[in-house]
C-alpha cells in the first residue's frame, strides 16, 4: 500500500485574505500572555519599556494614531524577539479642552449649549461619551496589531494619575514654583478659556494699518478698538526726536470720546525705528503693554470683555462685537480729524485661537502658573550629561532652543471636562491655596471667606506625568522599579514642546532621572499629494478604510517604508495596494515552499553550494537588516525586506530551486532546508512590520519547522554576540 503524501493546509489554496485572519490572530496573541512581560520566560532579564502617548477619548483614529502605533509596535517586537522583557504600557486620554469642544459641536448639533448647563451636569455627559469612545477606540488599537499590555492600561482621569499630579502641584508650591497672579493670557472669546502660548496659532494676513494723532504725536494700531483704555504714551528715553518730553508729564489730547488727561512714560520698550517711535500702551489687552505697565506701576483696565464685546469705556460703542465696532471707530475718528492716514497693505501675523481660528484676545487673568526656567535649566543639564538623546540632531537643537527661552507656563484652563485644579481663593484679597485635603475655610493670608478654584488642569500638566503614573510611581508594584526610566519615548514631532519637554523637566523634578532613554519623533502623515489631511479639505484616509480594504500589514508598510524620523511622509492608497500584492506573495512563496518540502525531515547536512550561497546572500543580509533596526531606521530595513523577499527570495531562490527539487538525494534535501531556511528567516524578519500575515502563516508550519509556538516570541534571526 502506498503511503499517501502529506498535503499543504488547505487555506493555502486560496488568496490571502487579511479579514479571514487578523481578529482570530490577536485573539491568539492577547491569550498568550505574551504582551505582559511577566508571563515572558524568566530567564528575560534585560528590560525594554514604551509609554504609549495616550489617544484622545473623544473619537476614531486617525493616521497619525496609526502612524504611532505601527512604529511603537515594530519597536517592540523587535526588542520581544530579540530576547528582552519587553513592555508597551497602554492608556486613553481625557484630552480636556479637545473633548470638551468636541462635545460642544454635538450639543450644538442637538441644538443645546454648554452654557446651558451646571458645570457637574456637562462633566457627567462628557465622561459617559469619552468612556464610550475609549472603548470604541481601544479596538481600533488592536486592530493595528499593537502588542501592548492592555493589563496595565490607564486612564488619564484614573484615582492614581489624579493622586500623582496633585503631589506635583503640591511639590512646586512647597518648592516656590508655582504662584497664583495676574497675568495677559491668551484668551478665547468663543471657547472661554485661556491657553498657553504653544496653543496659539498664527495667521499671517493683510489688514489696514491705522495712523492716528494723539495730541502732538502720531500713533499706530491695527486695533482700533483696544484704544479707548490708552492714557500713557511711550517712547525710548534715548529718541532724541522726544527729548523735550519728560517721563511722567501730563498732557492734554483728543481722543475718541472726548479729552483725555495722558501721560508720558520713557521706556526703552518704545523703537525708534517703528513708526514715529512713540506708541500708547493698551495694558489689559497687549502682553507687552502689560510688561510696561508692570515696570511703571501703571494701572489698566479692561476694554473688551471675555465674549469679545467691548466694556461701557467705550461709550457709545458698549456692547458690540470688537469685529464690528472697529469700522465705525475708525469713522468716529475720521469725522474727528484724528487720522492722520491709513496703510492698507499692513502684513502681520494674527494670533487665533488653534480649534475655532477665533482671534485671540489677550486678557488679564488671575490664574496658576509654574515658574519654567528652574525646570528647564535641570533638563538641558541631562541632556549635556547624555541622560536621554534624539533620535535625529534636528529635534535635539529645536529642543534646545525652546527650553533656553522658555515661557512660565498657566497650567489652569476655564473649563469643566478635566482634573479639578485643588486650590481655594480668598474671596477677599484673591490669594490662591493648594488645598489637597479639600479642609481650608479661611485665607492663610488675610483670613477672609474663599472659595474653590473653578479652574481644572491643562491636560498636558497631567500628561506631562504620563511616564510617572503607568510606572506606578509611589505605588504598590515594581513597575516604576523594573521600567523607570522607559527606554524610549516615540512620538509625534508637533508635539514635542506640549508633552516630551514637559514629561522630561516633569519627571526630573518629582525623580531626579528622566522618564525615558531616547525620544523618537515622526512626521506628520499627509495625503498621495503631500498636502495636509483635513475635514474641509475632503483628503483625510482612516486607517480603518485602509484596513479594511487592504489589511492591516499593508497600512502598515506603507506607514514605514520611506518613513525617515521626524520628516513627514505621504500615504497613497496605491502604495498600500503594493503592499497587499506583497502580503499575497508572501503567502505563494509559502505555498511554494510547503508543497515542495512535505517530506522533508531536518537535521539535513549542507550542500558545500547551498552553504556558500546562503553565506554570500542571505546571512549578509539579516545582517544590514539588523543594524538597520538596531538604530532606529526602520524605514530602510522595511524596504530592504520588501525586496529581500521579492527580489532574491521569491525570483532568485524559488526560481533557482525548482529544477533541483526535481531531483532525488542529498542535492533535494539541501535545497529543501535552504527554503525552509528562508521562508522562517523571512517571516521573523517581517514580523514587527507585518505581524498578522507572518503568524498567520507560522501557525500553519509544521512543528518541525517552527522553533517557537508563536512566532511573536520566536527568536530574532541574528544575535550580533555570536
Amino acid at each position: 500500500m502506498n503511503e499517501q503524501k502529506p498535503t499543504i493546509p488547505e487555506l493555502f489554496l486560496s488568496p490571502y485574505n487579511p479579514q479571514d485572519h487578523e481578529d482570530k490572530i490577536y485573539k491568539l496573541w492577547h491569550e498568550s500572555g505574551y504582551f505582559n512581560p511577566d508571563n515572558l520566560p524568566s530567564e528575560r532579564t534585560e528590560q525594554f519599556s514604551i509609554v504609549m502617548p495616550p489617544p484622545n477619548a473623544n473619537g476614531s483614529l486617525h493616521a497619525g494614531h496609526a502612524l504611532f502605533v505601527t512604529v511603537q509596535d515594530i519597536m517592540l517586537r523587535f526588542e520581544r524577539m530579540r530576547g528582552k522583557k519587553a513592555v508597551w504600557f497602554p492608556g486613553a486620554d481625557h484630552a480636556g479642552f479637545e473633548t470638551q469642544v468636541v462635545y460642544e459641536k454635538k450639543l450644538e448639533k442637538e441644538g443645546r449649549s454648554r452654557f446651558q448647563m451646571t458645570r457637574e451636569e456637562l462633566y457627567a455627559e462628557i465622561l459617559d461619551f469619552t468612556l464610550a469612545n475609549k472603548s470604541f477606540m481601544e479596538g481600533q488599537i488592536r486592530s493595528l496589531g499593537a502588542s501592548c499590555d492592555w493589563s496595565r492600561e490607564l486612564f488619564t482621569l484614573d484615582d492614581k494619575v489624579v493622586k500623582i499630579v496633585y503631589d506635583t502641584f503640591k511639590q512646586l508650591e512647597t518648592d516656590g514654583l508655582l504662584y497664583r497672579g495676574a497675568r495677559s493670557s491668551n484668551w478665547c472669546p468663543k471657547h472661554q478659556t485661556s491657553f498657553s502660548n504653544l496653543e496659539v496659532e498664527h495667521e499671517e494676513r493683510t489688514e489696514p494699518f491705522y495712523y492716528f494723532k494723539y495730541g502732538p504725536f502720531v500713533i499706530g494700531t491695527a486695533r482700533p478698538e483696544t484704544k479707548f483704555g490708552d492714557k500713557y504714551v511711550v517712547m525710548h528715553p534715548d529718541d532724541k526726536r522726544y527729548k523735550d518730553y519728560e517721563h511722567g508729564q501730563k498732557i492734554e489730547v483728543e481722543w475718541i470720546n472726548g479729552p483725555i488727561t495722558a501721560t508720558v512714560i520713557k521706556d526703552e520698550a518704545g523703537d525708534p525705528e517703528m513708526g514715529t517711535g512713540v506708541m500708547t500702551i493698551t495694558p489689559w489687552h497687549s502682553g507687552i503693554d502689560f510688561e510696561i505697565a508692570k515696570r511703571h506701576n501703571l494701572d489698566y483696565e479692561q476694554v473688551i470683555d471675555w465674549r469679545g464685546k467691548l466694556l461701557p469705556i467705550a461709550g457709545e460703542f458698549a456692547g458690540m462685537d470688537i469685529r464690528d465696532a472697529r469700522k465705525k471707530i475708525v469713522e468716529k475718528l475720521e469725522a474727528k480729524g484724528l487720522v492722520d492716514h491709513i496703510d492698507e497693505n499692513y502684513h502681520h501675523s494674527v494670533p487665533c485661537c488653534y480649534k475655532c481660528g477665533r482671534e485671540i484676545e489677550p486678557q488679564i487673568k488671575e490664574q496658576w502658573f509654574v515658574h519654567m526656567k528652574p525646570l528647564a535649566e535641570k533638563a538641558l543639564i541631562a541632556l549635556d550629561a547624555k541622560k536621554f538623546s534624539f533620535v535625529t540632531e534636528r529635534d535635539e537643537r529645536v529642543f534646545r532652543h525652546w527650553l533656553t527661552n522658555i515661557d512660565d507656563w498657566p497650567i489652569a484652563r476655564q473649563i469643566a471636562w478635566g482634573i479639578p485644579i485643588p486650590a481655594k481663593v480668598c474671596d477677599d484679597c484673591g490669594h490662591g491655596m493648594v488645598d489637597l485635603e479639600n479642609n481650608l475655610t479661611t485665607c492663610t493670608k488675610c483670613g477672609g471667606g474663599v472659595h474653590q478654584d473653578p479652574d481644572t488642569f491643562d491636560t498636558w500638566f497631567s500628561s506631562g506625568q504620563w511616564p510617572l503614573c503607568v510606572t506606578d510611581f509611589g505605588g504598590e508594584s515594581d513597575d516604576f522599579k523594573n521600567y523607570y526610566p522607559t527606554s524610549v519615548m516615540e512620538t509625534g514631532k508637533d508635539i514635542i514642546f506640549f508633552w516630551v519637554a514637559r514629561m522630561i523637566m516633569l519627571g526630573l523634578y518629582r525623580t531626579g532621572e528622566v522618564p525615558f532613554k531616547k525620544i523618537y519623533l515622526h512626521g506628520m502623515v499627509r495625503d498621495k499629494h503631500g498636502k495636509k489631511m483635513s475635514k474641509s479639505k475632503g483628503n483625510v484616509i482612516a486607517p480603518s478604510e485602509i484596513q479594511e480594504k487592504y489589511g492591516t500589514d499593508a497600512l502598515r508598510m506603507a506607514l514605514i517604508v520611506n518613513n525617515v524620523p521626524s520628516t513627514d511622509m505621504n500615504l497613497d492608497p496605491d502604495k498600500v495596494n503594493a503592499y497587499k500584492k506583497f502580503a499575497n506573495k508572501l503567502w505563494n512563496i509559502t505555498r511554494f515552499v510547503l508543497d515542495n518540502t512535505t517530506d522533508y525531515e531536518p537535521p539535513i547536512e549542507h550542500t558545500p553550494e547551498d552553504v556558500a550561497f546562503e553565506n554570500e546572500f542571505l546571512h549578509p543580509m539579516v545582517k544590514e537588516i539588523h543594524e538597520h533596526m538596531d538604530k532606529d531606521r526602520f524605514d530602510l530595513a522595511a524596504e530592504k525586506i520588501y525586496h529581500f523577499v521579492w527580489d532574491h527570495f521569491a525570483s532568485t531562490v524559488i526560481e533557482e530551486s525548482k529544477p533541483l527539487l526535481a531531483t532525488e538525494g542529498a542535492i533535494r534535501a539541501s535545497r529543501q532546508r535552504m527554503l525552509h531556511h528562508y521562508l522562517v528567516t523571512s517571516l521573523k524578519l517581517l514580523h514587527p512590520f507585518m505581524p498578522f500575515v507572518t503568524e498567520t502563516i507560522w501557525q500553519e508550519l509544521p512543528e518541525k519547522m517552527r522553533d517557537s509556538d508563536i512566532l511573536m516570541v520566536a527568536p530574532w534571526p541574528f544575535n550580533p554576540d555570536v
